[in-house]
């Protein structure tokens, strides 16, 4: 494993044990950013009007399209330590 990914797994537990709730905006902004790191670039058909939750990651996640699984995670690790 390297030491990004170590430090992509241990961002993902310390989020879990945040003593706040992150905004929303933040929230939405590490869906994305582990999205692109774990899937890849965003697929499937992008959620109707009536799932607003769904269109918004959707479109979170569409935003980092060809961003590298590497460059995500340091973002990834960067935000959930803001």
């Amino acid at each position: 494993m390297t030491d990004i990914d170590q430090q992509f797994a241990q961002a993902q537990h310390d989020v879990t044990k945040l003593p706040e709730r992150p905004g929303n905006l933040t929230l939405l902004r590490l869906y994305a950013l582990f999205k692109q790191a774990s899937s890849g670039d965003v697929s499937g058909d992008k959620p109707g009007l009536t799932d607003i939750v769904g269109k918004y990651k959707y479109d979170a996640w569409a935003a980092l399209k060809g961003t590298a699984a590497d460059e995500a995670k340091a973002r990834y690790v960067d935000w959930s330590n803001r």
